[in-house]
């Protein structure tokens, strides 16, 4: 009877022990199911770790300030970060695992156009959502894609009239260089075809495409200055990407080729990448984005109080696709609010139309196209790292998602707000979608 009652007494502990290690792991489960997960795709690793992951601390910083604030709708926001190491597949697996696996809400991630491709069937095919934060060569409008970085009308469209200018040095001559992948070619492609509407020779244009972390430079920049020696004045136009660019500018001065004689115009180089080496023989050269570090607003100030804060340390800088990070991640928190949900479908359609502030004083605004409304700045580049502001626009551009300038572009529009339309490319002479419904 004894040996019988002990049984009973130990079955009624277990039976309480895993009641509660149920209520335990139940408990975990409500507490999991009650985060917003925020994905973070950003190469940590390989030729473009240069550049994205300042950006993957740009989104960790925007998630603790929200959990600071009460995170959204009542719940703490979970930041999910893999890394893609600069393997354009492996962007593609990665994001599949955040959406599949991790679940996330939401995806901040990311930076050259050949990652972003890689990413787009995935997250059209689970219906996710991105916020894309960096200048690209438009020609793309995806119902799961929010691009808040530049599109070629808000960059280099401005970036060419001023450097055409009397302003800008009245150039003549253009060597079009860039890293071998779409962003490069296609804009390289559109800013051929406005360089001839606006009646500049075929053999006043050279092109030139080296491959993701090209190292020698000397026979290009030799190049580059025997076709500046013709007697007009010539520039270069660069969409060199990633870590390319420390020995591409380091053989600028090896050379002596200074601003001065050809300035070069960069679409891919901002704080980050200048931060890595010596900027003395670099003066004067520009480069074209949406924001500078040095823009005089007090929102921007309090910004970089923020980050060196979070970072610490003094010397980090900030730049353009941070500050498209930024404008992204705070709409995505007002869309969010606004649908009272994380549901795909609902937050794009309440994403359409909000605006919030950028860093250079001004306001962004979504478009029903899924782009943004941003200034354009031309920055000179200073001894200290940084850009003097030497040009921008009056007002924002509207982003383009396809360019004036390709006859099969142009009569394409994106709206994803107008019942009519509803597609990334429609075509405004058939009156339908084509292809891809992006």
């Amino acid at each position: 009877m004894k040996s019988r009652k002990s049984i009973k007494a130990l079955a009624k502990q277990g039976s309480i022990v895993l009641a509660a290690a149920t209520l335990s792991l139940s408990a975990s489960i409500a507490q999991a199911a009650d985060t917003i997960k925020v994905g973070v795709l950003h190469s940590l690793s390989g030729t473009m770790a240069i550049s994205e992951t300042t950006l993957k601390d740009t989104v960790l910083m925007l998630i603790e300030d929200q959990n600071k604030k009460g995170g959204i709708l009542g719940k703490k926001l979970e930041a999910v970060v893999v890394d893609p190491a600069s393997n354009w597949p492996l962007f593609a697996e990665k994001a599949k695992e955040l959406l599949d696996k991790d679940k996330v809400d939401v995806i901040f991630g990311c930076w050259t156009s050949v990652s972003r491709k890689s990413v787009l069937p995935v997250i059209e095919e689970l219906n996710g959502l991105m916020f894309y934060p960096v200048q690209y060569e438009g020609e793309e409008s995806s119902k799961n894609v929010f691009y808040t970085g530049a599109a070629p009308n808000q960059q280099a469209i401005p970036a060419v009239d001023y450097l055409m200018s009397e302003a800008g040095g009245s150039v003549k001559r253009w060597v079009l260089a860039g890293t071998d992948y779409v962003y490069p070619r296609t804009t390289n492609k559109i800013l051929e075809a406005y360089l001839k509407s606006k009646g500049v020779p075929e053999k006043d244009i050279m092109i030139n495409y080296t491959p993701f972390g090209h190292s020698d430079w000397q026979t290009i920049v030799s190049d580059i200055k025997k076709f500046g020696s013709q007697g007009k004045k010539t520039a270069v136009v660069s969409t060199i990407n990633g870590d390319a660019n420390v020995p591409f500018y380091k053989e600028l001065a090896n050379q002596g080729m200074s601003a001065e004689d050809i300035p070069v115009v960069a679409f891919s180089v901002g704080e980050e990448e200048l931060s890595g080496f010596d900027t003395g023989p670099l003066v004067g050269h520009l480069a074209a984005w949406n924001y500078f570090m040095s823009a005089d607003a007090e929102v921007n100030d309090e910004f970089i109080d923020k980050w060196i804060a979070y970072i610490g340390d003094e010397k980090r800088v900030t730049n353009d696709p941070m500050e498209a990070t930024y404008i992204g991640f705070n709409m995505w928190v007002k869309a969010v609010e606004k649908a009272k949900t994380t549901d795909v479908d609902k937050v794009s359609s309440a994403l359409i139309g909000i605006s919030v502030p950028n860093l250079t004083g001004g306001v962004a605004t979504m478009l029903p196209n899924h782009h943004l409304t941003k200034p354009v700045l031309i920055g000179e580049i200073q001894e200290n790292g940084q850009f003097d502001i030497v040009w921008q626009t009056e007002t924002a551009v509207p982003g383009d998602a396809w360019t004036d300038f390709l006859p099969e572009s142009a009569k394409l529009t994106a709206d994803w707000q107008d019942p009519k339309i509803m597609c990334g490319n429609y075509n405004t002479e058939t009156k339908k979608c084509s292809g891809q419904n992006y």
